[in-house]
């Protein structure tokens, strides 16, 4: 692949990320390419201002944060078409991102470093499945959520320097979508209608409802209760959040479903979106929000030769049953 341009997406406040992004650029500089460095956190985010500024778009972005990082660019790159690579650096869990020793200096690299491996095309590219939400207001009668333009991979990054979404839309997640009670005297419950494909499925009433990708179904949905789906499916997650009703339950629903959701009861019973933990919109009673598969997938870089899922779930969520049985196994 091609370096000559690269973001270097470091999380907000880590000294080792900060640290880490400027071996990096030293690096990657070395080999020639434009390297831009900007600070992403939940009071940062340097995407809008990187397409207003920057003439191009890169080649590849290099997230060193931890899995919220990641999200942050997925939702603004993956409609650009621009690969994302990723290492846990200053992040926690780090679902999404590669362990923070594979950014050992070139010396210590058989494959003479990092940067080297990727000019070499020695990666694979996974394309994750996202999320896109909708706004349909109440009474509104044009019928229609606000459009959103995008650009194509190649474009310049000023054409594609229009807000993210507004109010109503698109709201991209890699993650999940989730809706919440918006409410400060009364109890944080609420009542929703969930339709797939025109066909009204379930009212949940409890805590809210979660829309997740399998990416995102190891996170929000996964401490819900729900199932855990292998990324190489393409599904999508409904998962109540405790439901004032035993039958109410995860369900996993084709790629290409069409779910709408409408927040019910009294006018006071404002509901909350929010998209992979960062809040997207509030909706009344009467609006109604869309969720449907994104039309862009993420575009994450993998560098192991022999990536296991399975491995990756062993580790990070502590599957370890041969270490508390008496009876130890034979692998």
């Amino acid at each position: 692949m091609r370096l000559e341009r690269v973001w270097l997406i470091v999380r907000a406040g880590s000294q080792a990320a900060q640290r880490q992004a400027r071996r990096c650029a030293e690096e990657l500089r070395a080999y020639g390419s434009h390297v831009t460095v900007a600070s992403s956190g939940l009071a940062a985010n340097p995407f809008p201002g990187l397409l207003a500024t920057e003439p191009d778009l890169p080649d590849l972005a290099v997230v060193l944060g931890g899995d919220g990082t990641v999200l942050g660019a997925a939702r603004h790159l993956a409609a650009l078409e621009v690969p994302i690579l990723s290492f846990n650096v200053g992040g926690h869990l780090g679902f999404l991102t590669h362990e923070r020793s594979l950014l050992r200096p070139a010396a210590d690299d058989p494959e003479g470093g990092l940067w080297r491996r990727l000019l070499d095309d020695h990666f694979a590219l996974e394309r994750r499945m996202m999320l896109e939400a909708r706004i349909f207001r109440a009474g509104d009668g044009s019928g229609s959520a606000a459009a959103a333009q995008t650009t194509g991979a190649g474009g310049s990054a000023s054409e594609a320097a229009a807000p993210e979404t507004d109010a109503d839309g698109p709201h991209a997640a890699l993650n999940d979508l989730y809706f919440r009670p918006c409410l400060d005297e009364i109890s944080p419950t609420c009542l929703l209608e969930l339709e797939i494909d025109g066909e009204v499925v379930d009212q949940y009433r409890g805590d809210g409802l979660i829309i997740a990708t399998p990416t995102g179904s190891t996170g929000y949905a996964m401490a819900a209760g729900g199932p855990i789906l292998h990324p190489g499916i393409e599904a999508i997650v409904v998962n109540p959040i405790c439901p004032m009703s035993l039958s109410s339950r995860a369900v996993v629903v084709p790629p290409r479903s069409r779910l709408s959701i409408w927040p019910l009861g009294e006018s006071n019973r404002r509901v909350r979106l929010w998209k992979d933990g960062a809040n997207a919109t509030l909706l009344d009673p009467g609006d109604r929000c869309v969720v449907q598969r994104g039309p862009h997938p993420a575009l994450l870089l993998q560098l192991e030769q022999r990536p296991s899922y399975y491995r990756t779930l062993t580790h990070k969520l502590h599957w370890a049953g041969s270490l508390t049985s008496s009876e130890a196994s034979p692998n």
